[in-house]
Parts: C-alpha cells; sequence; structure tokens
C-alpha cells in the first residue's frame, strides 16, 4: 500500500463528481435478491450491478480500461474487465479483483465477490486476486460520507469512489419536489491519458445504467 500510494501520487490527476438516482436499483435489487438465494448467493447486494454497470461502461469507453507504461511510453488496452473493489480487512486496504466481469452474470459476480469478502475478512485472499485488476471501485460510503478523493491503484488510469446513499429532495420532470435516494460519486482519472470531458461522458454511460437498471439488460 506504501509503494503503491507513494507512486500514485506523482501522477497528474483531476477529479470529476456527479450523483446517482438510486431507487430503480435499490428496486431492482430487492427483486432480485430473493431470485439470487435460491441459486445460493445469500447477500446480494447493490455491489454486482455498479460492477457489471462499470464493466458496460468500459466497453463503450475502452481508454478508461487501459495501462501506461512507468515511463509513459506505451498504452495497453486491457481485453479482460477484472474490476476491484477496496476492501478495509485485517491486514490493511487490499482491492482484490473480479475477473472477466464483461463475460460474467449478475449471479457470478455476485458470488465470486461473496468469495472475494470472506477471504479478505479471514484473511485468506490470494495474490491471484489481487494481481490483473484494470479499475476499481472505492466504496466509502459503507462507513458515511459523501464525496471522496479516490487515489488510483496503478497501474489503472481510473477509479470511482462511491458515497452513502442518502433520501434527499429534488425537482421531477413536471417541476414538483420529491424524496430520492442519491448517491454521490468521485471519480479520479489520469490526466495524462483521460480528459474530462471522456470521463463526463463515461460517467453519464454509468449512470445511464444504473438509473434504468432494465437497459443493462440488452447487453446481458
Amino acid at each position: 500500500m506504501f509503494k503503491q500510494m507513494t507512486a500514485a501520487l506523482a501522477v497528474p490527476t483531476f477529479s470529476y463528481c456527479d450523483e446517482v438516482q438510486m431507487d430503480a436499483l435499490m428496486t431492482a435489487r430487492l427483486e432480485l435478491k430473493e431470485l439470487a438465494a435460491k441459486y445460493g448467493v445469500s447477500k446480494f447486494t447493490l455491489m454486482p450491478m455498479l460492477i457489471k454497470a462499470t464493466s458496460l461502461a468500459l466497453a463503450e469507453f475502452p481508454l478508461l480500461n487501459s495501462s501506461i507504461s512507468a515511463d509513459g511510453t506505451e498504452l495497453v488496452f486491457k481485453g479482460s474487465h477484472n474490476i476491484g473493489l477496496a476492501m478495509d480487512t485485517p491486514t490493511g486496504l487490499l482491492v482484490p479483483n473480479v475477473k472477466n466481469v464483461q463475460s460474467k452474470s449478475l449471479l457470478e459476480i455476485a458470488s465470486e465477490l461473496e468469495r472475494l469478502q470472506t477471504d479478505a475478512s479471514t484473511g485468506k485472499l490470494g495474490m491471484a486476486d489481487l494481481k490483473d485488476g484494470t479499475f476499481s471501485i472505492s466504496n466509502i460510503g459503507n462507513l458515511g460520507g459523501t464525496y471522496t478523493g479516490p487515489v488510483i491503484n496503478l497501474p489503472e488510469v481510473a477509479i470511482v469512489g462511491l458515497g452513502k446513499t442518502r433520501p434527499s429532495p429534488r425537482y421531477d420532470e413536471k417541476g414538483s419536489l420529491v424524496k430520492v435516494s442519491i448517491m454521490q460519486v468521485s471519480w479520479t482519472a489520469d490526466h495524462r491519458v483521460i480528459d474530462g470531458a471522456t470521463m463526463a461522458r463515461f460517467s453519464n454511460a454509468w449512470i445511464g445504467y444504473l438509473e434504468k437498471p432494465t437497459t443493462m439488460l440488452l447487453h446481458l
């Protein structure tokens, strides 16, 4: 962790923040939770859907699923979406990743995520679980907080920090004040590779999948 963070802070980065209305995703999760339990997945959280939406957005914007060499002479586009989730473990911060998310179903992602979380809590994560990540998610909202400034997990070029989902007042299409569930999101990107417009478009695509989760069905 010391070496990773020291190296990461030498990279010129920028932040981009937005918010997601989570009501539709939360409803979908409740509907899928009971079905997932019948297939042996005891904890079907929002995270498998967040991870899958990330993969779908990465397919549209492959630049965010790349890595840059230490000397800056080579940019490598990765074919696999190995999406890591930062975990607070007894041995410190670790970022195991779910391999090949692009070809996994929500059930498969949820099952693998459950395994990784169990192994992380018991100190049983293997090197294979920690290697070859291509994109990372930091779910600081588990502990509280809204916006954050996540540090890139080199050699990846982007990371997202998820805030706590909170009931918030917003205006609907008719101008009426309504209560909705809002999650704040904070992106950090390597500015040597990604510009602000690309980050904004990627974020918009990702948010679109989450706010209308049925659109994910077209790609599953």
